[in-house]
């Protein structure tokens, strides 16, 4: 494949369309985080604006709605959907945060859109969350998106037409690279990115379980 396809591939930040205002799905990757509430870059860790209708239920009457009913441990308590579970950034920057709410520190600051993410807990309108390194936060709901992307963690990944060891090679992505998730089977993911679309080695993914298959 051409390097020219095979860079482009790998520097561009998947475009996931927005999701439902709940989370819908479910480090180091490309710099992707800061630590001590500030930027990678140098930067200056900033509040991202958090539009939160003030007529809606509090997070604590969320959690004791459901205090006297049996909890599947594997679900969220507030979205009833599985824990863990991926779901991407939505926007360009967010801010996860030392606790649920406004006023807790900023320890990091995701910066690339896309990115995949794993949401470990839940409270009210915050997940928290983990990168590829496990570093993370408190993320509020509305800065993530329930569409499905991975981070390429092999260098110079193969896709292929067909999931398939023997199939035609159609473009090689970095390590680093975010692509959009598409199906799965036990060994293989179809992702795509940079205009080019073919079966990847699970194996060589992160944002996606082993044992996850998806149509």
């Amino acid at each position: 494949m051409a390097p020219a396809l095979a860079a482009a591939l790998a520097l561009t930040l998947v475009l996931a369309p927005p999701a439902a205002a709940q989370d819908g799905g479910t480090g180091q990757a490309g710099g992707a985080a800061a630590a001590n509430g500030a930027g990678r870059d140098g930067s200056a860790a900033r509040d991202v604006p958090v539009q939160v209708d003030p007529s809606d239920v509090t997070a604590d009457s969320l959690i004791s709605r459901h205090q006297s009913e049996p909890r599947d441990p594997n679900r969220g308590p507030v979205t009833n959907l599985p824990l863990p579970r991926y779901v991407s950034l939505k926007g360009s920057e967010g801010n996860a945060r030392r606790g649920p709410s406004l006023s807790h520190r900023i320890d990091w600051v995701f910066r690339h859109p896309g990115m995949p993410l794993r949401v470990v807990a839940e409270f009210g309108h915050w997940r928290r969350v983990e990168d590829q390194d496990g570093a993370g936060g408190w993320v509020h709901y509305s800065l993530l998106s329930g569409v499905r992307t991975a981070i390429v963690t092999t260098d110079m990944a193969e896709l292929r037409a067909r999931p398939d060891a023997n199939a035609a090679v159609i473009a090689r992505a970095e390590a680093g690279a975010i692509v959009r998730l598409h199906e799965c089977e036990i060994e293989w993911c179809r992702v795509s990115g940079g205009g080019a679309k073919g079966w990847v080695v699970k194996a060589g993914l992160w944002g996606v379980d082993p044992d996850e298959t998806r149509e």
